[in-house]
């Protein structure tokens, strides 16, 4: 049985601008986008809302400020050992992200990157 992403721990987590930088401790380095981030966030709001049909584009759609501006973080905050919970610039502030889904997540973003599977 392989091991699970969670037999790893973050070595080191940094902000460095518009990506989350994790080094994990077996060596492995990812760089998640904030709006990555922002845009897969697995609270119980944001993956119903995820499921729901698309409504048709809005011809003059109206914006609040803070969608106009890039996502950056506002917060994170280690939750015990084996997630974080990140607070979003657009006011979003549900999302816990556990080490599991952040490996997950750099895992298949740097395989996208890359081309390779």
């Amino acid at each position: 049985m392989a091991a699970s992403a969670s037999s790893q721990l973050p070595r080191s987590l940094r902000n460095a601008g518009d990506v989350l930088v994790i080094e994990w401790t077996d060596g492995v380095t990812h760089r998640l986008p904030w709006s990555e981030l922002r845009k897969r966030c697995p609270c119980a709001s944001c993956r119903t809302e995820r499921e729901q049909p698309s409504p048709p584009p809005a011809l003059l759609p109206v914006i609040r400020p803070e969608e106009a501006a890039p996502i950056r973080p506002t917060a994170m905050q280690p939750m015990g050992h084996y997630a974080y919970h990140i607070a979003f610039s657009d006011g979003h502030t549900s999302g816990i992200y556990t080490l599991d889904f952040l490996r997950q997540l750099g895992t298949d973003l740097a395989s996208t990157d890359s081309g390779t599977a």
